[in-house]
Order: C-alpha cells, then sequence, then structure tokens
C-alpha cells in the first residue's frame, strides 16, 4: 500500500515518540520525503531503525511490553481454550480470538491500554462477510497440502497457535508453516516469542529474515522466498503484512484489526473493527 503524507506524518510523529534527538528527527524526515511509490510503511519503519541504530547503538524498546503482553496472554490460554471448546464452531472461534489479539501494535497506535485489549474478547462474533471469507477460506484448505501463517505481533502470537491447533483438527492433512519477523523490531513477535508461545509444537517456524514490521518480498530470505510461493493456502496477520503483501499477484487471506485512519477509511469501519478479507490472484480485495 503507498504511504500518503498523512501516514508519512503519523509515522514521523511515532519516532518523535520514541526520540527527540533533532538530527535522527531531521533524518527521519528526509527518509520520508525521498521515499519511492513502492516503499510500503513495514520497509520505512525498518529504514528508521537501521538509522535510529547508526546513531544510538542497539536498543530494545518494547522488550518490556513484550514480555508484559505475553505473560498476559498465556495467563488467558486455559480460558481461551474452554470458549474454542464450548463454541459450536471452534475455528471460527480460535480466529475471532486471534484477530482480537491483533490489538497489541505499538506500530499502529502510541498507546496499547490493557483493559481496552482485554474487552476486546467480551463479545465477538462473525459478520456476514467474516462469514462469506471463512467459507472460502475452508473449502481452499480442503484441497490443500500446505498452509502459511505469518504471524504479527507478541501476545497475539499465542493466540495464533490456538488457531493453528484447532486448524489441523479440522484439517489434519495440512502441513503448517509460521513466519515469524527475523529480529526486534516494534513489538512484532520474532522466534524467541514463538517458542515461548509453544508455536514450535504446533507448526515449523521460519522467519523473514530481518527486522521488517511486514513481509517485504525483496528481503526474503531463500526459505522465506520458497514457503511464500509454495503455500497452498496464506493467512497473513496485521496491518504491516497487509501493507507490504496487497498488490503482489498472491492468493492471501489477511485477519486484522482496523487501528488507524488509513485502514478505516480504506474499509469503511470505525476503529478497532475486526477485518477478514480475501485478496485474488488478480488483485481484488473481498
Amino acid at each position: 500500500m503507498r504511504v500518503s503524507d498523512t501516514c508519512a506524518e503519523c509515522l514521523f510523529d511515532k519516532q518523535r515518540h520514541l526520540k527527540k534527538d533533532p538530527a535522527y528527527l531531521e533524518e527521519v524526515r528526509q527518509i520520508l520525503e525521498s521515499r519511492r511509490e513502492e516503499d510500503t510503511s513495514p520497509y520505512l519503519v525498518y529504514l528508521f531503525q537501521q538509522a535510529r541504530e547508526r546513531r544510538f547503538g542497539k536498543e530494545s524498546p518494547y522488550g518490556e511490553v513484550k514480555r508484559e503482553f505475553n505473560a498476559l496472554v498465556l495467563s488467558m490460554e486455559e480460558n481461551m481454550k474452554k470458549r474454542i471448546k464450548a463454541s459450536p464452531d471452534p475455528l471460527a472461534k480460535a480466529l475471532l480470538l486471534a484477530r482480537a489479539g491483533n490489538y497489541i501494535d505499538f506500530g499502529a497506535m502510541t498507546h496499547v491500554d490493557r483493559n481496552t485489549f482485554l474487552s476486546l474478547f467480551e463479545d465477538l462474533s462473525l459478520s456476514p462477510h467474516d462469514q462469506e471469507i471463512l467459507c472460502s477460506f475452508r473449502r481452499e484448505c480442503r484441497s490443500a497440502g500446505s498452509f502459511l501463517l505469518i504471524t504479527d505481533n507478541c501476545g497475539e502470537i499465542i493466540l495464533d497457535r490456538l488457531f493453528l491447533e484447532e486448524l489441523k483438527k479440522e484439517f489434519p492433512d495440512l502441513s503448517l508453516t509460521v513466519m515469524v519477523r527475523g529480529g526486534e523490531i516494534l513489538n512484532d513477535a520474532v522466534m524467541e516469542d514463538a517458542l515461548f508461545a509453544g508455536m514450535d509444537k504446533a507448526a515449523r517456524i521460519i522467519t523473514n529474515g530481518g527486522p521488517v514490521a511486514g513481509t517485504v518480498r525483496s528481503m526474503l530470505p531463500e526459505e522465506a522466498v520458497k514457503a511464500l510461493e509454495e503455500a497452498d493456502v496464506i493467512l497473513a496477520k496485521g496491518q504491516g503484512n497487509y501493507e507490504s503483501l496487497s498488490g503482489q499477484g498472491m492468493h492471501v487471506f489477511y485477519s486484522f484489526l482496523c487501528k488507524c485512519s488509513l485502514f478505516t477509511g480504506r474499509f469503511g469501519v470505525p476503529p478497532l473493527s475486526g477485518m477478514f478479507v480475501e485478496e485474488t490472484e488478480a488483485g481484488q480485495i473481498r
């Protein structure tokens, strides 16, 4: 997705929130002003982090946040499992719970509120559009041999694992692969978070090769490119994956919450609305 001037200002404000150093912010401004048509927000955030590390060294500004939300969601696991098991459609319930987990996003939002996060799990239901896309998703999985889940955030990845467990129950012949970030970026899930979540018990885990908060095809290592090209069904979580993958001529399902004006405007929904959409190889989003 193209980075508009409004998006650029939002990206700049996020960096100003992290660092108030004038020289660094001037470099951020230059990166934004020289952006190319094909540059997406995840790629620009990657460039910001590279600039920050050159000036200030490697930092982990989201380390404590990641520990907090991984622990919080892990403490919710048994309750989530009970809700999934009690549901007339366990796969749909697991999908909804994992989508609610997409709220944990310090890239799209300046502040992540714990109470707001917990409230998102109180009343979950599929919209008619969700039901339509879920039918298509199931249809694709029935004839598929391989499935790729591209994850997004810490905490959320624990709920993603519960979703994969239900997916495997319904489609036992599916070979499951999970792609996480290849380096620390924002509060996105990396290999350490995947192992903490027990994802290695559910699927093969690979990375996107670097600290990129999305799936930038030109930056993927060979293993990730192969997984992307050979997967029969792809589910990508979060806004960053949508921004960097959509329009690439691939058949992809996306699940995310709309957490900024770009997405609420794009889909015509209120803030924090859950979306489950499908993109065809022809680029049609439905």
